[in-house]
């Protein structure tokens, strides 16, 4: 899959079988159109520089096409359908019924279930969903029932629906989030009856939705061959269970060292969903100084009635802190409104929930000394610690901000565009602005570490390279680890356990007594 699709859209892949095997939809990608820029290998000067196809926001995109290839025939047939109102791809599959696919608009408001003929290529209109900000897109859609009805999530409820045909079918306090399964005239779909749980649910026509879960914690499912296997995770243990039946399979996994002792919380007048984890062993009545560790923006929960989620979180806070996860405006399962709180302002409302949580849980527990508190994250949760002590110094004494986005106008279309606007430097020129770090580079006063990977191709280096830049320019201390040779994430071990001590060890001299005041 072109990279916007595997990055955003969840399409990792550019072809499906029919279930004959006897013929392939696929994807034809010309990324010519697509801005070339380069990753350069520093610490490697015999290296030439590699060049990647990246859409910054408002710049164009691969064009992608979809023919029906016979493998006896050798026969192509294009796909068709309005590509300049429906340019992205979103998803396809192909059931005995033939093709489907789901195409969205640019400006990502409208999505079209599209029904093809392998034969001609034509396609008609199954389901078309709407709406005033983004049509989220949900994995494994588009299905339809063996009747042709398609199956969607989406429609006018506070919170997304199962939809059957043109009939919402799951009650309005469920918020459907991932449809698995879908078998002559049942679903099997995973929702949330409230935002740290997940639970998998079965439609079928005629009868009443039934839960298939009951225990606290997450829940997921697989299908297939009249067999249904559902996979639990939870506090109460480490990894996931799986069970078939009556059986319940054992885990081979090795358990995980640490064993977190997570404090769910719901806090503030935003009732936001928050962990807090103390040192293993810790003495009440002790203060402590508070390391907030969130993610904090769309599309990712990190507070989640699931043990495996709070491990790292947990070794921080066994290295002396009061760690605090925080799920504020903008992340999932917590319906329509929630999600759209950060459209045309991906700034503010993120950082004001984490403070409103932070004085929250504080006057809850006594124990977080509110004069000692640092804030790191990762992607764009190093762009809200950045953000944190950037606009908020009088609360976030110390930040780590991990391969953080700092000007929205260098990060690729289809995320960046969904919540900020199609155009960057006309009409939502102002969107952008209040979402970009750049601005504020003057009002650095306290400690910040910036750590990027130098070979990052969905987050580019150039993002730290310029707000360090800024910094510099105004005379602003702060700190840049560059990680040679890493890209997004950190995969090897060694890395990633020495990255988390030299976090550990920037924090502990940032919060110590006398450091961290206002800089110069």
């Amino acid at each position: 899959a072109e990279f916007v699709a595997a990055e955003e859209m969840a399409r990792h892949r550019g072809y499906w079988w029919s279930p004959a095997g006897d013929a392939l939809l696929t994807t034809r990608v010309d990324e010519s159109p697509v801005q070339e820029l380069w990753i350069a290998a520093p610490a490697e000067p015999e290296s030439p520089a590699r060049a990647v196809r990246y859409p910054p926001a408002g710049t164009a995109n691969a064009r992608v096409e979809v023919h029906v290839v016979g493998l006896e025939s050798g026969s192509r047939t294009p796909v068709s359908w309005d590509q300049q109102a429906f340019p992205y791809l979103a998803a396809a599959h192909w059931d005995e019924r033939g093709p489907l696919i789901a195409v969205q608009s640019r400006d990502q408001r409208r999505l079209l279930t599209l029904a093809v003929d392998p034969t001609s290529g034509h396609t008609s209109t199954l389901a078309e969903q709407s709406d005033p900000d983004w049509v989220e897109l949900v994995n494994d859609l588009p299905r339809r029932l063996d009747d042709g009805r398609p199956v969607t999530v989406g429609g006018d409820r506070a919170a997304p629906a199962l939809v059957v045909g043109e009939q919402p079918v799951t009650p309005d306090d469920l918020e459907v989030r991932q449809v698995l399964d879908v078998r002559a005239r049942r679903v099997l779909f995973t929702a949330k009856p409230e935002p740290t749980q997940e639970h998998v649910y079965s439609w079928e026509d005629g009868a009443d939705i039934e839960q298939l879960t009951t225990e606290p914690g997450v829940h997921t499912a697989v299908a297939g061959g009249g067999l249904q296997v559902l996979g639990h995770t939870s506090l109460d243990h480490a990894g996931t269970r799986w069970t078939v039946g009556e059986h319940v399979f054992a885990s081979e996994a090795e358990s995980p060292l640490l064993t977190p002792e997570v404090r769910m919380l719901t806090l503030g007048e935003h009732e936001l969903r928050a962990g807090l984890l103390f040192p293993t062993g810790h003495q009440p009545g002790v203060p402590l100084p508070v390391l907030l560790d969130p993610y904090g923006g769309p599309q990712f929960q990190r507070v989640l009635a699931n043990r495996d989620r709070w491990l790292e979180s947990q070794w921080l806070a066994d290295q002396g802190f009061a760690v605090l996860v925080v799920d504020g405006r903008g992340t999932p399962g917590r319906g329509r409104s929630w999600a759209r709180a950060v459209r045309g302002d991906l700034a503010s409302p993120a950082l004001e929930d984490q403070v409103e949580a932070l004085h929250a849980a504080a006057a809850l527990i006594g124990e977080l000394d509110l004069s000692r508190v640092a804030i790191r994250g990762w992607s764009f949760g190093g762009y809200l610690a950045a953000l944190a002590v950037l606009r908020r110094p009088e609360v976030f004494h110390a930040a780590v901000a991990g391969a953080p986005v700092t000007d929205w106008r260098l990060y690729d279309t289809h995320y960046t565009e969904r919540y900020l606007g199609v155009d960057p430097d006309g009409a939502d020129a102002a969107a952008y602005e209040r979402s970009s770090l750049l601005a504020d580079a003057a009002s650095l006063r306290r400690p910040l570490l910036l750590i990027h990977g130098l070979a990052d191709d969905n987050v580019l280096v150039a993002h730290t390279l310029r707000l360090s830049q800024r910094l510099l320019e105004s005379g602003r201390p702060h700190s840049v680890l560059p990680l040679s040779g890493i890209t997004h994430m950190t995969p090897q071990e060694l890395v990633a356990e020495n990255l988390l001590e030299l976090q550990v060890e920037f924090l502990r001299r940032a919060l110590a007594p006398g450091a961290g005041q206002s800089q110069r």
